[in-house]
């Protein structure tokens, strides 16, 4: 059964249709899902890829989404009714595929994830615009634009040119990239433009120099260029894997950098890399795991810089933490538990750890990263670091009181013949007794 895809109008010869959305409930207690049967027919019918209003629906929720592209299963973590998405899908409908000037739904979205803008035009009366990019789709669409597909049909019938002329054809990036266009992995429908919003004279000639130059150099180039271009929709696909698959690419890539004998300046590339894959918060513990050995104290030094991207003024973050450094204990448990609470005090001297984040963890023993007994100990050993930290706080919980008390006393006086501020001590004033005071005891 159809229904007009701008349900506000009634006309029952309306001409734009989408199918009525299909739902299926699946499993049971925490596994529940619900898969949207016909997402990709209603997807088609609104000219956006089917990950668009899927994604849609979870910010909606504030749920899980699931894309298996391979067999075309769309799927919203929780149990959902079809009328009630349908009743959501209007507003999918209404913010991202709508003509704001005529309301048909002949729109096509034009993404610059550079620019961070998402412009919109009519096929039906020429309207241009740009959406409104504060709702949580937005980022899902600037990090995974449309057209993609069209990029790879252009882009197969230029490698099967070249192959033709037999320049492509031992090139392992031209058989990776036809097959992937063969596979049918592009994410969304033509008519993604980044240039959409730039003045003609802006505008790349990427086109004149495919058409003008056939310089091996040029080709090499444009290869470079169209591989740069694959790989970055294998990273915005990486977003929409599961959090355990995420955190074993983040570990690869961290690994690989220190195989390489780069780590040492890769600190920024690395938080880049954890705020792609979003798991910022659990990368101290990978960087522990791969960086922290027995001579974590020297480590700490030299690593400060790539701790510090994570935990500063990041609690959850320094949690992870703390937990990386349990396990780097248990590995070398002779050498470092009789050093925990030296170990904590360097992590703390380095502005890694917060007072009431190690507060936190002094206070309860969790065997989340060892075992119940090695986290006692653990928590044992660190019971006198703990203990000067809060003396340590107290006491200038005290001084700060004191000083406070003082700057009552103090009057800054400014002298126009030295032309300087001076700060006199002034002495408090003693309230004189008044004649009238009563005095309660003699009564």
């Amino acid at each position: 059964m159809s229904v007009n895809v701008n349900r506000s109008v009634s006309d029952q010869f309306y001409r734009y249709k989408m199918p009525r959305l299909i739902a299926k409930v699946e499993g049971k207690g925490n596994g529940i899902k619900t898969v949207i049967v016909n997402m990709v027919d209603v997807a088609k019918a609104l000219n956006r890829p089917p990950t668009y209003p899927t994604k849609f629906f979870g910010c909606e929720l504030g749920a899980q989404t699931q894309f298996d592209t391979k067999n075309d299963r769309y799927i919203v973590n929780g149990s959902h009714e079809a009328n009630k998405l349908q009743d959501m899908l209007d507003g999918f409908i209404r913010k991202f595929v709508l003509c704001a000037e005529c309301d048909n739904p002949e729109t096509d979205l034009h993404v610059n994830p550079k620019k961070q803008t998402i412009g919109t035009s009519c096929k039906a009366c020429g309207y241009r615009g740009m959406l409104d990019t504060r709702h949580k789709l937005c980022t899902f669409i600037l990090k995974n634009p449309p057209g993609e597909t069209f990029f790879f049909f252009c882009l197969f019938f230029f490698l099967c040119g070249e192959s033709r002329k037999g320049n492509c054809s031992q090139n392992p990036k031209t058989d990776l990239l036809m097959k992937t266009f063969e596979n049918g992995s592009g994410s969304g429908e033509a008519g993604n433009h980044d240039n959409f919003d730039a003045p003609e004279a802006d505008r790349d000639d990427d086109d004149e120099d495919w058409a003008e130059e056939t310089t091996e150099e040029a080709q090499r180039r444009r290869m470079e260029e169209i591989s740069d271009h694959a790989k970055n929709l294998t990273l915005s696909e990486d977003l929409e894997k599961p959090l355990e698959d995420r955190v074993n690419l983040f570990y690869s890539f961290v690994k690989n950098k220190k195989e390489s004998g780069t780590i040492d300046a890769a600190d920024k590339e690395i938080l880049a890399e954890a705020e792609r894959l979003d798991v910022k918060a659990m990368g101290p513990l990978i960087l522990s795991e791969l960086l922290f050995n027995e001579n974590i104290r020297d480590q700490i030094k030299k690593y400060k810089r790539h701790f510090l991207r994570f935990c500063h003024n990041n609690k959850k973050a320094q949690k992870y933490l703390l937990g990386g450094f349990e396990c780097v204990v248990k590995l070398h448990q002779v050498q470092l538990l009789p050093r925990v609470p030296i170990i904590l005090k360097d992590l703390y001297d380095a502005d890694l750890l917060e007072e009431d984040v190690i507060f936190a963890w002094a206070e309860k023993v969790s065997k989340k990263y060892v075992s119940k007994e090695l986290a006692k100990e653990i928590h044992a050993k660190a019971a006198p670091f703990v203990k000067w930290l809060k003396e340590a706080e107290e006491e200038s919980e005290g001084s700060e009181e004191e000083e406070e008390e003082d700057d009552e006393n103090v009057e800054v006086v400014y002298s126009s013949s030295a032309r300087e501020l001076k700060v006199e001590t002034v002495k408090p004033d003693t309230p004189e007794k008044e004649e009238d005071d009563i005095d309660i005891d003699a009564i």
